[in-house]
This record gives structure tokens, C-alpha cells and sequence, in this order.
């Protein structure tokens, strides 16, 4: 996204300036989504996974150079949101419903659209809520990374399965709910876009690390980044609840 928390000091540009290098950065992720889609109708759901893990490549580089450069822009936020649901809204609802859920029929095409509509919601949030978000957080999942886990679903079960398993289709049936509920949800996802980087040989030495791991199997390796991802909001959640729970349990013990 363009513009993820900006510092104070840097302004956008003018209403209606339109800036070329993040904008065509944008606009491949909107290719890139847009090719899925049509992979999708082929049925070379492989492609199709891998357009949108590219889009959403594009969509973290985009924000970064508007950054950097100085061309962040309305219109840019605008366009990087419509693009956003293209790519990790209707890409891969399609994906999802041509691969497995269409033997659900009705129940299948609605709960894709679901997802759609929660992703559109989710959008529309952000931009709206942008100056009131925390720094350093999304409130609810970031679509990129929901669509990131059903490309990775696909080539994770390609990889390890040669047929597909028995109840596959109900557990990509759930997770497109689970996914949608996120999304519109109040759970505190990291941005990993802020998180500091020292600048240290040590630091050098793990990022080289962690790329060879993901190399090494990626269908296996992107899965379980994702899901630990996915997660890791949720589970967070309820560790700060029990917690509470249990000061409040011992706080009425004292009191007794």
C-alpha cells in the first residue's frame, strides 16, 4: 500500500498527481492478478498461484518506492486499492471456487464472494482509517497475505499430494471463511513492512539464511510462513485474554 503509515514530515503530493514509477509498479500487480484470473479459466491453477504470490510482490514494492521517492499520491492510494482487489480479491475467490469449491455449488460461489466482499470491506477500512491505525499494525488481516495463503494452499497440496486427499474441498471451504472473518476482524496483524532492520553482519547473515530455506522447498516453505502468519494475530489475541483473565482471577482472590 502506498501510504502505510507515513511519517509526519513527509506530505503527499497535490490532489491529482499522478506519479509514473510506483503507479506502473501498480499496475503490474494488477497484471499479475489479472493473468491469474485468466489462468484460472484454464485451468492451470499452478500459474494462477503463482500470478498472485507475484502481485503481491509488486504490491509490497510499490508502497516502498512511493516512499523512498517521494510520490506517494491520492490518486496512487486510490489505485493501489482498486488494483488490490483485483489481484487479491477476485483472483483468488476464482482460483478457490474453479479448483475446488465448485462441486459445493451455491454454497460454493457464496462463500467466494464472501471473501470478495470482506476483501472489498477490508480496503475501504484501511483507507478510511488510516490516520487512526497504530503504527506498525493492520487492523485485520492484510488482503495480500490472505490471498498469499490460498496460492500457497494450492501449490502446498500440488507438491506433497499427486491425487487430490479425501475432504480437501471442505478444508479449502473453511479457510476461505476463516480468511474472510479475519479480514474484517479487530485482530492486530504485524506490519512487517516496519519492523526494524539493524544493520548488522549478524542480521546480513540470517536474511541469506532465511531466503536459502525458502528456496530450498518453497511450495512447503511460503505455506508455513503463512499460516504462522495467519495465526499468530489470533493467538496473540487470546494469550492477552487469558492473561486478563487470570490477573482479574487473582486480583479477586487478593481482595477476598
Amino acid at each position: 500500500m502506498e501510504n502505510v503509515n507515513l511519517p509526519a514530515e513527509q506530505k503527499q503530493a497535490p490532489r491529482g498527481t499522478v506519479y509514473i514509477l510506483p503507479n506502473l509498479i501498480t499496475t503490474f500487480s494488477l497484471f499479475s492478478g489479472f493473468y491469474s484470473i485468466i489462468s484460472s479459466i484454464n485451468d492451470k491453477f499452478i500459474h494462477a498461484a503463482i500470478a498472485i504470490l507475484i502481485a503481491a510482490v509488486f504490491d509490497t514494492m510499490d508502497g516502498r518506492v512511493a516512499r523512498m521517492t517521494g510520490t506517494t499520491s491520492k490518486f496512487g492510494e486510490q489505485y493501489d486499492s482498486l488494483c488490490d482487489l483485483v489481484s487479491f480479491g477476485v483472483a483468488p475467490a476464482l482460483l478457490s471456487y474453479l479448483w475446488l469449491l465448485h462441486p459445493f455449488g451455491r454454497y460454493g460461489w457464496l462463500a467466494v464472494f464472501l471473501y470478495v466482499a470482506t476483501t472489498a470491506l477490508r480496503l475501504a477500512r484501511f483507507n478510511s482509517q488510516i490516520e487512526e491505525t497504530p503504527k506498525g499494525v493492520f487492523i485485520g488481516l492484510p488482503c495480500p497475505a490472505a490471498a498469499a495463503m490460498i496460492a500457497t494452499i494450492v501449490l502446498f497440496c500440488n507438491f506433497v499430494c499427486s491425487v487430490q486427499t479425501e475432504h480437501l474441498n471442505l478444508i479449502l471451504l473453511f479457510t476461505v471463511y476463516v480468511l474472510s472473518y479475519l479480514m474484517v476482524s479487530t485482530h492486530q496483524y504485524n506490519n512487517l513492512k516496519t519492523i526494524s532492520k539493524p544493520n548488522t553482519f549478524q542480521f546480513m547473515v540470517g536474511t541469506v539464511l532465511f531466503f536459502i530455506v525458502i528456496a530450498t522447498e518453497p511450495q512447503i516453505t511460503l505455506f508455513v510462513l503463512f499460516v504462522t502468519y495467519i495465526l499468530s494475530a489470533p493467538l496473540a489475541g487470546a494469550y492477552r485474554l487469558l492473561r486478563r483473565k487470570k490477573g482479574e482471577i487473582t486480583k479477586t482472590k487478593l481482595v477476598l
